[in-house]
């Protein structure tokens, strides 16, 4: 019997975003078949971590684009979701609501 916390919630969101690092980012994307994560994908997931540090709530994924620089649809250019984007970055489960345009 496996008595160890869970890491995840049911829909695999990290459940305590201070366990957050590049390494567990670069493994969970590994898991799910995206493969090395680039500079680019990095610096997305770090300034959605930023902006949602800033906020406490899901931003703009466009405006997360424009503060790196990036393109406004980059968000679909570099991940298979935004939802999967800030499920890399660690953040919490964005909610239902959320889940529908993520």
């Amino acid at each position: 019997m496996n008595s160890s916390p869970a890491i995840f919630d049911p829909d695999g969101f990290l459940l305590d975003a201070d366990m957050w690092s590049q390494d567990l980012a670069s493994r969970i994307a590994q898991n799910d078949g995206l493969g090395q994560l680039s500079e680019e994908q990095f610096d997305l997931l770090l300034t959605l971590r930023s902006e949602y540090a800033k906020h406490a709530s899901v931003t703009a994924l466009s405006h997360v684009c424009h503060l790196t620089g990036q393109d406004a649809d980059c968000m679909q250019q570099l991940f298979p979701s935004p939802r999967e984007a800030w499920r890399l970055a660690g953040l919490p489960n964005p909610g239902e609501e959320a889940k529908t345009y993520m």
